[in-house]
């Protein structure tokens, strides 16, 4: 009978195996991998043993072993933001069938927060990142760190135009000139962008979309219809003040489908009519525009597709030797979703 004493003091080892068998580690670690020269008993009882101790290669060894952690760290702003856990889903997709095991971190939106990710990542010895940036982030100094360290960095969704990395991203532009083409295609004359900060990319290229649209279709824009306004705290603030203008919204493109919800909330509190009184399109096209009533209109950003081909842009750069082409940037289109929140023409 085997002694399982060892097993209650930690992970199960080549070692413990060994002892058990009363042969050598190496051994029974060539026995693991089917070595030939290793006779089928002897194989036998090992994978038995192992088996029956539940025997867990330690990836760490492994890791020192090979050189190779085969783990890809990944930094996201929200976890719980439906966006970005869809786009976890497509790195998870692409990243286990293609073995390599991941390693997420949470900047929480913050600066700080997003230095410490990029320190416990290089500690933990991943052999490349992701990284979508939080909203407050300005200075990229300790990206930087990473490309001078040689391990390969691929930007998602928030990027960073300052450095020359791999990046994936969606047509933010095209998906606010469709959203606010929209609004006036359904007669609206007031539109209000609610939109995010401008050390973002996606504000920027957000804000040039509903500009360009609103020109394009002869409406004049005054400042007052561009409005930081990303989150519900920001609406509970900012919407209801819009509601006592003179001359209030009649049509609202909101960059994230939060914002667009809360702003429906608000507008339904005043006595207001949706999509008669006011249009809304929101940003993402996540569970949230499935649940508003009436359902929200959207662009979807395609998330999973994002995680898909951002893990597999980052695998190509860590399995191509060498890996020293020219930098890459996916643009993933979006498509603008239209529900009952802004559908006011028929057919």
């Amino acid at each position: 009978m085997f002694d399982f004493v060892f097993m209650i003091q930690g992970r199960v080892t080549i070692k413990d195996i060994a002892r058990e068998l009363s042969i050598s580690p190496s051994t029974v670690s060539r026995a693991l991998k089917d070595h030939p020269d290793i006779s089928q008993e002897t194989k036998r009882k090992v994978k038995e043993l192992a088996g029956k101790l539940n025997y867990i290669p330690d990836p760490i060894a492994l890791s020192l072993k090979s050189r190779k952690s085969k783990i890809i760290g990944v930094i996201v702003p929200e976890i719980v933001h439906y966006f970005f856990s869809s786009v976890i889903s497509g790195i998870e997709d692409i990243a286990y069938s293609s073995g390599y095991n991941v390693m997420f971190c949470q900047s929480a939106e913050t600066y700080e927060r997003e230095i410490q990710n990029v320190e416990t990542l290089l500690s933990s010895r991943v052999e490349g990142i992701l990284a979508s940036v939080s909203k407050y982030t300005i200075n990229f100094d300790h990206f930087r760190k990473v490309i001078e360290s040689g391990i390969p960095l691929v930007f998602y969704d928030r990027v960073c135009i300052e450095l020359e990395t791999d990046r994936v991203v969606v047509d933010d532009y095209q998906g606010a000139f469709n959203a606010t083409e929209h609004l006036i295609n359904e007669g609206c004359r007031n539109i209000f962008l609610l939109s995010t900060t401008d050390y973002l990319e996606i504000g920027k290229e957000r804000k040039k979309g509903f500009i360009d649209a609103m020109c394009k279709n002869g409406q004049k824009i005054r400042e007052e219809q561009i409005l930081k306004c990303d989150t519900i705290a920001d609406a509970r603030d900012i919407i209801p003040e819009l509601f006592s203008l003179a001359n209030p919204p009649d049509g609202i493109f909101a960059v994230n489908d939060l914002t667009a919800a809360e702003t429906m909330i608000i507008a339904k509190e005043h006595g207001i009519k949706i999509p008669e009184d006011l249009a809304i399109v929101g940003f993402t096209n996540g569970q949230i525009a499935q649940l508003t009533d009436p359902r929200l209109s959207s662009v979807e950003q395609f998330g999973f597709n994002i995680g898909r081909e951002a893990v597999k842009m980052l695998i190509k750069r860590l399995e191509t030797v060498p890996n020293d082409y020219p930098v890459e940037t996916k643009v993933i289109e979006t498509k603008l979703i239209v529900k009952g929140s802004s559908r006011r023409a028929e057919g």
